[in-house]
């Protein structure tokens, strides 16, 4: 603790000065903090792309085609807007609300014509 540095009486040119160089020091340190971590997480992960000299994943014109996905008919009709739900995915709100009042799901189900 003998080389405690007394901030009070420096000056402001000094205050900067120090100010600059542990801005420095940590920036270099959070980089090489983040280039470990990106290092290990590509080794867990098993993908050599994070790992990558700039550290950046593979951009969007390298990356695999999104699969096609078939076309999901609805399989539910709110009455009062017409909106529709194919029941996939997180419910609708006029489907939560409705069912919250006491509704059935099975009352808002479009019914097949055959």
């Amino acid at each position: 603790m003998k080389n405690k540095l007394n901030f009070e009486s420096m000056s402001l040119e000094q205050l900067w000065a120090l100010h600059v160089e542990v801005s420095t020091i940590l920036s270099a340190r959070i980089l090489e903090q983040k280039s470990e971590l990106e290092r290990r997480l590509a080794i867990v992960s098993g993908s050599a792309d994070i790992a990558g000299d700039a550290g950046l994943a593979r951009s969007a014109s390298q990356a695999k085609p999104r699969r096609k996905y078939p076309k999901v008919s609805p399989q539910y009709r709110n009455p009062e807007t017409f909106e529709t739900w194919s029941g996939r995915g997180k419910r609708p709100r006029w489907l939560v609300r409705a069912i919250a009042s006491g509704q059935d799901m099975d009352d808002f189900r479009i019914k097949d014509p055959d």
